[in-house]
């Protein structure tokens, strides 16, 4: 399932529209062999080496940003032993993106370097987001490192080239301490999250798992003149005219000159519309509960 716009009165409002599971088969099997195609056309252009751990900090000994989140999360109706398959599945994955080095020009692809989730590589079943619910499927969870790799890109100067988000929101937040809708989504291999570097330096990823927490942060050789804040400009629950309710937000973020804390750019990084699987007021309790941001 997903939402188009249609126009209803004075403006334009989602509305639910219906695949059938002959079209999304074909659909996806169209899209993953385009993917396929590219990637051998234009495999130049991806990051592919590694630089070895015990050198990574001493040729990449700046840490421009760095983030955690944590593996076990409290989500309603879901079992635990999808959240520990999880762990096993990013503990896999990172194994291939780990140290990978962005070079000036060249393109970060998470499934270009991660490569397809299958039993036989280890990978075990994780829940996985499917039109309005969960599922179990082989590689599930894997999402987790797509969020933690977006966010922590939009703290440098790299480019998103391509990133997917979530057509639904599926659970209330609990302890949310980054805005709605600043994650990433991913489906092998068609909707990938990819990063660009524009800049003339070279960046490396650094991710791994510590005390149930997964940790990243990209490094480079030598100092960048800016910081990077990212914010929620609006946010807001809508009853929609087809029925159902809508979550709505803005994320932009602004850059400082370091030198001076001065704001030289206040950018919009994305504009999210999902649909709520859950009451609005639900929410609203929940969120009178969580932290301060």
């Amino acid at each position: 399932m997903e939402f188009k716009f249609r126009k209803h009165n004075s403006g334009y409002f989602p509305k639910k529209v219906q695949r059938s599971e002959l079209r999304l088969f074909f659909g996806k099997l169209y899209f993953q062999w385009k993917r396929n195609f590219v990637w051998l056309c234009e495999q130049k252009f991806f990051a592919k080496k590694i630089v070895e751990s015990n050198l990574l900090e001493k040729e990449f000994p700046i840490s421009i940003v760095s983030h955690h989140s944590p593996i076990y999360r409290k989500l309603k109706d879901v079992p635990i032993y999808l959240q520990e398959n999880k762990k096993v599945n990013l503990s896999i994955a990172l194994q291939k993106i780990n140290g990978i080095i962005l070079e000036p020009n060249q393109i970060f692809s998470f499934w270009y370097l991660v490569g397809k989730p299958t039993i036989r590589k280890g990978y075990l079943p994780g829940m996985q987001l499917k039109n309005g619910g969960f599922v179990e499927r082989t590689g599930g969870g894997l999402c987790q490192m797509a969020n933690l790799i977006y966010w922590m890109t939009l703290h440098t100067p790299l480019t998103v080239k391509e990133r997917w988000r979530h057509s639904f929101d599926i659970f209330p937040d609990s302890n949310r301490t980054l805005p709605f809708g600043s994650g990433a989504t991913l489906s092998y291999n068609y909707i990938d999250l990819q990063i660009q570097n524009t800049t003339k330096q070279p960046f490396v990823l650094h991710v791994w798992i510590k005390n149930d927490n997964l940790n990243g942060e990209w490094r480079t050789d030598r100092d960048i003149p800016y910081t990077y804040s990212v914010y929620e400009s609006y946010h807001a629950f809508h009853a929609e005219p087809y029925g159902g309710y809508t979550r709505r937000n803005t994320i932009r973020r602004k850059i400082f000159l370091k030198s001076t804390n001065e704001i030289v750019d206040d950018q919009l990084v994305t504009e999210n519309t999902a649909w709520m699987m859950y009451e609005p007021l639900l929410e609203s309790d929940q969120r009178k509960n969580d932290p301060p941001q």
